[in-house]
């Protein structure tokens, strides 16, 4: 018995011409591996992962200037995120290496043949970035608002400076040595009288 067509669900696939226009543009390199200079074809690749990130790119602040964003030619074609941070093709050409120059020396991010994940890659280390100067910022307009702030013992400005209040020390310290000034003066009175009025 078989079903009718109102029972039946349609597939539904979805279609992106975004992703049918890169699958063509990475065949074509592909092909044009063996014949054409391999420069070239490390620039083709890099300027399939820019075009990747482009609406990522495009999102960055515009008063965020760490990052260049720009593929440059040479011995070994890069694309540039930062001024510290690069991607270039790996020995075979077809991998991608995402590498970061440090204190300590030049450290591999991600090594992948895949477009998709090196774009993911970028996109998070690039967040992380952003995020980090946010907060750098952040915390210089907090320590210059810290050092620009009246201290509790600085009276405001135009308000009546009041004299000190002297301390419980300083009020006794007059009275103590004066005394002190007695004991010794009736000391000296008593020992006058000793020695001048010998007792016989």
């Amino acid at each position: 018995m078989s079903r009718s067509r109102d029972n039946v669900v349609p597939h539904a696939k979805v279609r992106s011409l975004r992703d049918a226009i890169r699958k063509v543009k990475l065949a074509e390199v592909e092909r044009t591996d063996v014949v054409v200079d391999l420069k070239e074809s490390e620039r083709a690749r890099l300027e399939l992962l820019a075009e990747e990130l482009q609406d990522v790119f495009k999102e960055v602040p515009e008063d965020d200037d760490q990052f260049s964003f720009q593929i440059v030619a040479g011995n070994l074609p890069r694309l540039w995120i930062d001024i510290t941070s690069h991607v270039a093709m790996g020995r075979d050409k077809r991998v991608y290496r995402f590498i970061k120059d440090t204190r300590i020396g030049r450290t591999v991010i991600l090594e992948t043949p895949e477009l998709e994940d090196m774009a993911d890659c970028i996109t998070e280390y690039i967040a992380e970035r952003v995020l980090e100067r946010e907060r750098a910022v952040e915390g210089d307009w907090l320590t210059k608002r810290l050092k620009e702030a009246p201290r509790a013992e600085d009276p405001p400005a135009g308000a009546p400076v009041e004299a000190p209040v002297p301390s419980v020390r300083g009020l006794w310290a007059p009275f103590a040595a004066f005394a002190i000034g007695l004991l010794v003066g009736a000391a000296g009175l008593v020992g006058y009288a000793w020695f001048a009025n010998p007792l016989n």
